[in-house]
């Protein structure tokens, strides 16, 4: 079965502005729910939003997502009806969010947490029916905050999810990731055609 990825276009000036600031705990909303943010991870912006609002979670599928920050795209998979969520990311506090708002919101679904960067630590046998990701995007000399900062063209990290991720879906499943004008949108168009992957930009 085909395999695909979508991507949700985020048009600049994107809500970025002061996010390498520190902020203590916040709060967001989503879908009628309360998230906790604590200090030191990443506060769902407006590309948290419109990535959520894109993504088609089938029926007890089970999903991974990337980079989970907060935890909403993995709150968002539970929401619609996912068996098993794996919330991943390369800060431990991100990894201490998500549980703390699935314990909040008592969710039933399934949830794994585990600290990698991209797919490092995944096992190779593990697939998803859907993978989601947001990735850090705002060009950068240095990477002073691994939530945001993409590198020198904003796709350090992006180039590498689209070179690996074919590997970790299941048959018939799709990927869902935010795809930034600031970090070009005709160079991914232009990876994902030459992997022979199917995309749609939603």
């Amino acid at each position: 079965m085909t395999r695909k990825a979508f991507f949700a276009g985020q048009k600049s000036p994107c809500p970025l502005q002061g996010v390498r600031k520190k902020k203590p705990a916040a709060k967001a909303f989503f879908k009628d729910v309360e998230l906790a943010v604590l200090d030191g991870v990443y506060e769902p912006r407006e590309d948290s939003y419109v990535l959520a609002e894109s993504v088609v979670i089938p029926s007890r599928a089970k999903v991974l997502d990337m980079g989970t920050g907060s935890g909403i795209q993995a709150v968002n998979a539970a929401l619609a009806g996912a068996r098993e969520v794996w919330a991943v990311d390369v800060n431990p506090k991100a990894l201490e969010n998500a549980r703390l708002n699935f314990e909040r919101l008592k969710l039933k679904t399934k949830l794994v947490t585990l600290e990698s960067e991209l797919f490092e630590e995944i096992p190779e046998d593990e697939t998803f029916e859907v993978i989601v990701f947001n990735p850090p995007y705002l060009p950068s000399d240095e990477l002073a905050d691994l939530a945001v900062d993409g590198g020198a063209e904003g796709r350090l990290f992006l180039d590498e999810f689209i070179e690996e991720f074919r590997d970790y879906l299941a048959p018939g499943g799709n990927a869902y990731f935010v795809q930034s004008d600031l970090n070009d949108a005709e160079k991914t168009q232009e990876k994902l055609r030459k992997l022979g992957v199917k995309f749609e930009v939603v």
